[in-house]
Parts: structure tokens; sequence; C-alpha cells
């Protein structure tokens, strides 16, 4: 079972916005990480945006992006953020809000797809993330996709024609499309061999189950 096409898939809808997508991305690989057969499975990372209308402004501090979207003071929302951070923290995360640029997530999808073409795609997913919510980098910035493109490898004069030219545009419009279709409603939204799904960042024990239970059906 070493070819791609003989692998069983799990593909995880994610935001690179969303902080309960880093946190349940961590778990669910300390579960993959644990699973005897982790070389039969292949991960593919799915496109979804839970702010699609979002305008990227850098002068914006996510605190108060947060509160305007909750209709909430911004001290309600800087205790939210802190309890999220908290909860990054058990799974080795570091989380800086105060310095995360609110910022569209559709030109961040299409480098993630464009670093599937290149097997690089859950590297991208990595480094857009740990950009987004540790290092307070403007993950909408074409200078700032070509840098974490350049991190993982991948062919920075290539995938700035592609940024540019929108060329994975349908790619990610299609993974969101497909999103709605499944009836997916929030992310991260995990599906196993199309068979079973966990939603959310749930505990690492239940993703280690549902990777056992859907590849016994998978052979």
């Amino acid at each position: 079972m070493n070819a791609i096409k003989d692998k069983m898939k799990v593909e995880i809808w994610s935001d690179v916005m969303c902080p309960f997508c880093y946190i349940g991305k961590r778990k669910f690989e300390n579960a993959l990480a644990q699973f005897s057969k982790r070389d039969d499975i292949q991960v593919i990372w799915k496109s979804y945006q839970l702010s699609p209308h979002m305008r990227t402004d850098p002068s914006k501090n996510i605190h108060r992006y947060l509160a305007e979207h909750k209709g909430i003071d911004i001290e309600d929302a800087k205790r939210l953020n802190a309890h999220v951070t908290q909860m990054a923290e058990r799974v080795g995360l570091l989380y800086n809000f105060d310095r995360s640029i609110v910022a569209n997530s559709f030109n961040a999808h299409c480098l993630t797809h464009f670093a599937k073409v290149h097997g690089k795609q859950n590297e991208a997913e990595e480094g857009l993330f740990h950009a987004y919510f540790t290092e307070g980098k403007n993950i909408d910035d074409l200078s700032t996709l070509l840098q974490l493109g350049a991190a993982i490898g991948l062919d920075t004069v290539a995938l700035k024609v592609a940024l540019e030219n929108r060329i994975y545009a349908d790619d990610v419009i299609a993974d969101i499309n497909e999103a709605r279709q499944l009836g997916i409603q929030g992310v991260p939204f995990f599906v196993f061999n199309r068979k079973y799904a966990v939603s959310g960042a749930q505990e690492q024990a239940l993703f280690l189950q549902t990777l056992e239970k859907s590849f016994l059906e998978f052979k």
C-alpha cells in the first residue's frame, strides 16, 4: 500500500484564520503519530472560509475585529481570545492574538493548493497557521506568501505567477462548494475515507479511534 491511490484519505476542511483549526490539526497529528498504519494515510487539506467577505486591514487589531463581529466589547473579546490561547498551549501552540493581522484567507488557500501539486500541502498549512497565530504576519500579503513558499522549498517564481493570476482560485471555490454540499457549517471538519466525520478540535483519543475504525473498513 505504498502508492498514493492505495492510501486511505483523510480530508480536512479548514481555514487558516480559524484558531480551532490549528488546535485540531495538532490533535489529529498527535493521534496519527500513534496510529500503527499512519504511513497508509493520505491527508488532504480542503479550503473553507469562515469570513469570505472580510477585508484585509493590517491596522485593525484582531480583538477589535472579534468585538465588532460578535457585537461584544473589546474586553470580552480579549477574554475569549485568552481562553483559546490557553487551549492552544495545551497542545504546544503559541498564539499571539495581540499581533494577529485581520486578513482575508483566500490567497492563503491558493498557496495551499499550489503546494498540494508539489507535495507540500501539509507544510504550507503549518507555515500559514504559524505565520498568522504566532508570528503576526499578514497572510494576505503576496511577499509573505512567497516567503512561506520559499521556506518549504516551493518555486517562488512559479508561485508568484500562480498567486497573481489566481490560477488556483477555482480549486479553492470548489472546496468551499463541496463543503456546502456535504452540509459542513463549521471547521475544522475531518472526513475519514468518505464514511466517518469528526467536527471540531476534538480530543486526540477520538481521532485515533476514528482512524482505526475507518481503516479497518478501508482494508
